[in-house]
């Protein structure tokens, strides 16, 4: 698959996106639990590696690329906070974690991380999405910050956030099953 191609609806609700990451799995690993290498690519905030432990995601868009969001996203202007759930902590392996709440019965995330020699491959699952919106939104979502993780691991200035997250909106609304 290739690193940038379009995550993949696994079975209703399951989005399923791979992507090959350039640099060893501690360094990406790093890059997931540590709150100020997060706040490069997703959220910052804190972090818990017990299961059942809820834990904070501070997002900050404009930081990630310095792109003010779109008028339809205002609400991203601002610093949003987000209280998730550890559900698993392998280190160097695999974190699942609540996604949106720390309820019980909110979608679950989880990365699997393996070790391609100095590369990492890393499998991002997002299940018990609710319907075509949220799988929308969640799959454009994902896939942006997952570029600006690949930009910041290679060095490079973070793409715009938000002209990618339009593009890539479209391209997975012509995608996704009606």
């Amino acid at each position: 698959m290739a690193k940038n191609s379009l995550g993949t609806l696994i079975e209703p609700g399951t989005l399923r996106m791979e992507r090959t990451l350039p640099a060893p799995v501690e360094r990406v690993w790093a890059y997931f639990v540590d709150p100020d290498k997060r706040a490069a690519w997703l959220a910052g905030g804190t972090m818990a590696e017990e299961p059942g432990s809820v834990f904070e995601l501070r997002f900050h868009h404009t930081r990630l690329s310095g792109e003010v969001a779109p008028e339809r996203f205002s609400a991203c202007r601002s610093p949003i906070l987000q209280k998730s759930r550890v559900v698993e902590f392998e280190p160097l392996k695999r974190l699942t974690i609540s996604w949106g709440s720390e309820s019980a019965a909110a979608s679950e995330v989880s990365f699997e991380f393996t070790r391609e020699g100095d590369t990492t491959h890393l499998v991002l699952t997002h299940r018990r999405l609710p319907d075509r919106k949220e799988t929308l939104g969640v799959s454009s979502g994902w896939h942006a910050h997952l570029d600006v993780l690949d930009d910041v691991l290679h060095g490079r200035k973070p793409r715009g956030f938000w002209t990618n997250h339009a593009a890539l909106e479209k391209a997975y609304d012509e995608r996704l099953p009606a």
